[in-house]
């Protein structure tokens, strides 16, 4: 079976102050289905940037990137976002909660840009607050929830239109270790339940919870190897 994520010679530059910045400098990855990868390095190793192209959220200066069969790094804008919703799912340090939308509301969205039907959105929002543990708090507000309650409304939003790859960058890093213990818990579960997951992190104890770690340093993979 192919990989569900490969890039080639990945490659992105930026103009900055009458300078170029070289933000990758030629990345070759691959991602099984299934798997769970940790994308470690220090600030300003370019992690962030090749998440950002990863999720389709931003296109390489040059390279290739297969995304579940499909060639995406030439994409249109238009193009890019129907593929952002449909194949992969987002969970942010800060959430990214509607504060107006409730729970509920929160979780469907995705689902109101995919066209679903108004029914299957709430049932199927509801089955994964129930997956995630918080299904009693449908009715309220981001603003009435904890830090770790709302990342499992975000965790639940990001799952809600079944995407090929759930997407994490730096999920606990807004919240106390107790909680966070229990919201990597949930991904582990998550990924033994056969969801494709990366997680962006700079933090070695969480990269350690997955199956591989990618580290990433200058633009380039350093070093890439099973998690013992």
């Amino acid at each position: 079976m192919p990989p569900l994520i490969q890039t080639t010679a990945i490659t992105k530059t930026y103009d900055a102050d009458q300078s170029v910045v070289h933000a990758l400098r030629g990345v070759d990855l691959w991602v099984k289905r299934g798997e769970f990868v940790a994308l470690i390095g220090p600030s300003g190793s370019g992690k962030s940037t090749l998440m950002a192209i990863l999720g389709c959220l931003d296109s390489p200066t040059s390279g290739q990137y297969t995304l579940d069969g499909q060639s995406v790094e030439a994409l249109p804008r238009p193009a890019l976002a129907r593929v952002r919703n449909e194949k992969i799912g987002f969970v942010f340090q800060y959430y990214n909660l509607l504060p107006r939308a409730n729970v509920l509301r929160n979780v469907e969205l995705p689902m109101l840009y995919a066209g679903v039907p108004r029914k299957e959105r709430t049932e199927r929002a509801k089955e994964l607050l129930d997956k995630v543990g918080i299904l009693e708090k449908a009715r309220q507000f981001p603003s009435q929830l904890s830090g770790g309650q709302r990342q499992r409304v975000a965790i639940a939003r990001a799952l809600v239109n079944r995407p090929a790859l759930l997407l994490a960058d730096e999920p606990t890093g807004s919240l106390d270790s107790r909680t966070g213990s229990e919201v990597l818990a949930l991904f582990r579960q998550l990924h033994r339940q056969g969801n494709t997951v990366i997680i962006v992190t700079h933090d070695p104890s969480i990269a350690a919870l997955a199956e591989r770690k990618v580290e990433l340093s200058d633009g380039l993979v350093a070093a890439a190897k099973s998690a013992a």
